[in-house]
């Protein structure tokens, strides 16, 4: 059996109804990124840090798997299928995905600010003064701008069992995710699907590439589609 890795990026939640920050400025729902995503910010008012994701996880209970989402299952039917997300929402595991690796953090999970591998299930609002086990101030499941990627080494080990990589609604420009597809096979055929796909990205080089230019649910199907025919 085949093995196909697929790494995805905001661009497949997009359409579920979760905003991103790449098409808008720097804003992730009217903030600046680096206010509520970053170590600094963190550090300069982590009451608003922990508010805002507070929100986020709220949001995330009123949207659900899309089309593209869904289409990333069937295939498991025909091939191996690992998904690396970005993202830190949940929506692949809700549409039944099963081998699920989360590079930066999931929303709905809380870890302890003194010791990382400390982490809970959440689906409450934390606040300042919610502390861990070992009294350690509770803070988002996340990988924040100026934190090291735990996760990376064992994505690109992943990344090189591939025989067919999906590029799904990322723009491949953000490392260290940006990097994984030069961990896959030479000559690996790679789909990149993206509404908006950025030329100058890291796959540009790979002789073996396909660019899909439509919006997640509709390229995911056309590939998918191909691919089980």
């Amino acid at each position: 059996m085949k093995t196909i890795v697929v790494l995805t990026g905001a661009g497949i939640s997009a359409e579920s109804g979760i905003k991103t920050f790449r098409d808008s400025d720097g804003l992730w729902e009217n903030y600046d990124v680096m206010e509520v995503a970053s170590v600094d910010g963190w550090k300069k008012n982590p009451k608003l840090v922990l508010d805002f994701y507070n929100q986020r996880r709220q949001q995330l209970k009123t949207v659900k798997p899309n089309a593209a989402h869904l289409a990333l299952v069937e295939l498991e039917k025909h091939y191996k299928v690992y998904i690396i997300t970005q993202n830190v929402d949940d929506l692949h595991e809700r549409a039944n995905s099963k081998d699920i690796l989360h590079l930066h953090g999931e929303l709905r999970k809380v870890r302890s600010s003194k010791n990382e591998s400390l982490i809970y299930d959440c689906e409450k609002d934390i606040h300042w003064g919610d502390t861990a086990e070992d009294g350690g101030q509770l803070r988002p499941h996340i990988v924040w701008f100026g934190e090291e990627v735990p996760m990376f080494p064992l994505a690109a080990a992943i990344t090189e069992l591939a025989d067919i990589l999906l590029v799904i609604g990322t723009s491949m420009q953000v490392y260290p995710a940006a990097s994984l597809a030069t961990f896959s096979p030479p000559n690996t055929p790679i789909y990149y699907i993206d509404l908006n796909p950025v030329q100058e990205s890291t796959l540009a080089s790979f002789s073996h590439l396909k660019v899909v230019a439509a919006p997640a649910t509709i390229g995911v199907r056309q590939v998918v589609d191909e691919l089980l025919r």
